[in-house]
C-alpha cells in the first residue's frame, strides 16, 4: 500500500476463530494497549526467489536506506557491514542497530548506502544469515533511519 508492502501468511482455521473471538473480547489483535502482540512466526526462506517476486523488487520505490529485520541481538556494526560486503561500499557510521528505550537490542536496524541504486543491488543479500538467523531486508525512508540513529546503538 503506496509504498510499503504487505505480508499475508496463511494459517490454521483455529487461529483465525482464536484472533476473531480475541477481538471481539479484548480489543483489536486481541491485546491490551499496553501490551504488544508477540512477535510474528515467518517461515524458513526458499532457495531461489519466484518470478512475481522479482517482478515486485523492480516495482519497489527504492532510497539510500534499508531496513534489516531478524538480526540476533547481539549483532555488532561491523557484523552487518561484513554481512553486505565490501561490494555494496558500507561503512559502519552508516549503520543504525535499533534499541528499546531500555538500550536492549530490537533485532531490527538500518542501513544507508551510498545510493538508492546500491541499495537495491544490496537486496540481493535478503534471507541470507547472520550467525543462525536469517535476516529479512525491506526499503525504507531516510526519516525512518534517522529516528533510529537518535537510538541506536553506539
Amino acid at each position: 500500500m503506496g509504498h510499503r508492502y504487505v505480508e499475508v501468511f496463511a494459517c490454521k482455521k483455529s487461529d483465525y476463530y482464536n484472533a476473531i473471538a480475541a477481538e471481539i473480547n479484548f480489543g483489536v489483535f486481541g491485546y491490551p494497549p499496553e501490551q504488544s502482540p508477540p512477535p510474528a512466526r515467518h517461515k524458513r526462506p526458499r532457495e531461489e526467489p519466484r518470478e512475481d517476486e522479482e517482478k515486485n523488487l523492480d516495482e519497489m520505490h527504492f532510497t539510500e536506506v534499508l531496513k534489516l529485520r531478524g538480526l540476533p541481538y547481539s549483532v555488532t556494526r561491523a557484523e552487518i557491514v561484513e554481512f553486505f560486503v565490501e561490494e555494496f561500499h558500507l561503512k559502519e557510521s552508516d549503520v543504525h542497530i535499533c534499541c528499546r528505550f531500555d538500550g536492549k537490542a530490537t533485532g531490527e536496524a538500518f542501513a544507508e548506502f551510498p545510493s538508492a541504486e546500491i541499495a537495491k543491488q544490496a537486496m540481493s543479500r535478503d534471507k541470507m544469515t547472520i550467525g543462525s538467523r536469517y535476516v529479512e531486508l525491506f526499503p525504507s525512508m531516510p526519516e525512518e533511519a534517522s529516528r533510529a540513529k537518535s537510538r541506536s546503538r553506539q
